[in-house]
């Protein structure tokens, strides 16, 4: 592989602190990556008493996409239709199964994933013809099924809140799943559909320890403020649920009944598990992300991890790739339903209704 400044504007030696990852693994679509020089920077600090890392700053990038609905046909996911108003996320989640998806736009899955956000401006613009053409037969959207909607650009840009603003005057339902409590801010939209029976929320929460939390989602919403955000949509009478997402074994499945527990406390309806799956690079990435947090327990961590994918670190297959496979998967679906049932969250999630759907044509919504 030839070694070559692709982002050489990017420091190479990058502070971790706000950041899941200051790696930039090679884009697996690309011949050519940067191959750092291991100890340069320490010989560089030994040198240069004052020598600190680099600190990356968030860019953001217009997306210029011509369409804003997405389908998908997996058996593992709950919905068929999904609109993303972002690319990459600031949350800075080292386990993101999303990460990935950067490669494709010529990007790595590492740094540039969570510093380098697309931004999709035209989005409302593009929801609201969607809505409105004659082919569209009104079905719940899910928002965001890749990166998260409410990641912290949302707060500046409110892509989303005008995407929920498309579908309250629609009255097309809509599924929202994130681990930011910024989702509050729209409690007057989603009440609005929730009149409807046309919306809900799903809060993702990995762990109830707050310095835990905050090395595996650095940039998201604390385990409180995330609770916070389940009691007061809740108490708005928008249906709301909790994501345990990802499971990682050996790191927080011990949490799952607690965080049930937790969420029932604060509101949450339903509840649902997801084991963690580390597509790529992001096994690598993961996996160093182990070493520098928890190196102590990284073999064990991966270790059950593999056991779980038949001796992998990921298996895509369809079935399988949600939860695992083998004794262990066994053990933790268990617990999962278990702790369902003694927190009172054994019903399955709210149906979006669809019947209230409202075609308004391009111009109409300016009339009101």
């Amino acid at each position: 592989m030839k070694a070559v400044h692709l982002n050489s504007f990017m420091p190479i030696h990058l502070s971790p602190k706000g950041r899941g990852t200051t790696l930039a693994p090679a884009n697996r679509f690309q011949r050519e990556a940067i191959v750092p020089d291991d100890g340069a920077w320490e010989e560089i600090a030994r040198i240069d008493p004052d020598f600190e890392p680099a600190r990356l700053p968030t860019e953001t990038l217009e997306d210029h996409s011509q369409s804003i609905i997405t389908t998908n046909r997996s058996p593992d996911i709950g919905f068929s239709h999904s609109l993303n108003p972002y690319r990459g996320c600031e949350h800075g989640c080292s386990y993101c199964y999303a990460r990935p998806y950067h490669e494709y736009l010529g990007m790595n899955a590492g740094i540039d994933f969570e510093t380098r956000i697309m931004v999709k401006s035209k989005a409302p613009a593009l929801l609201a013809e969607s809505l409105a053409g004659p082919s569209w037969k009104p079905v719940p959207l899910a928002c965001s099924g890749v990166t998260d909607c409410y990641q912290p650009i949302e707060k500046k840009l409110e892509i989303t809140r005008s995407c929920l603003r498309v579908l309250a005057d629609c009255r097309n339902p809509v599924g929202i799943i994130t681990k930011n409590a910024l989702v509050t801010r729209d409690i007057d939209l989603l009440c609005e559909l929730a009149h409807f029976d046309a919306s809900l929320v799903v809060v993702s929460l990995t762990s109830l320890d707050s310095d835990l939390a905050g090395k595996l989602e650095p940039r998201a919403s604390r385990p409180m403020a995330r609770l916070q955000a389940i009691r007061e949509l809740s108490e708005a009478g928008i249906p709301v649920g909790v994501s345990l997402a990802p499971i990682i074994p050996g790191l927080n499945d011990h949490e799952i009944p607690a965080i049930m527990e937790a969420a029932a406390d604060h509101g949450a309806g339903f509840a649902s598990g997801t084991i963690l799956r580390l597509p790529y690079c992001v096994g690598d990435l993961f996996s160093s992300w182990l070493e520098q947090y928890f190196p102590a327990r990284k073999e064990l961590v991966l270790g059950r991890i593999r056991e779980l994918r038949g001796g992998a670190l990921n298996d895509s297959r369809f079935g399988v790739r949600m939860s695992g496979t083998g004794p262990l998967a066994a053990q933790i679906q268990q617990l999962i339903a278990v702790s369902k049932r003694r927190s009172g969250l054994e019903s399955p999630r709210n149906s979006l209704n669809t019947g209230a759907f409202l075609r308004r044509m391009p111009g109409q919504l300016e009339l009101f």
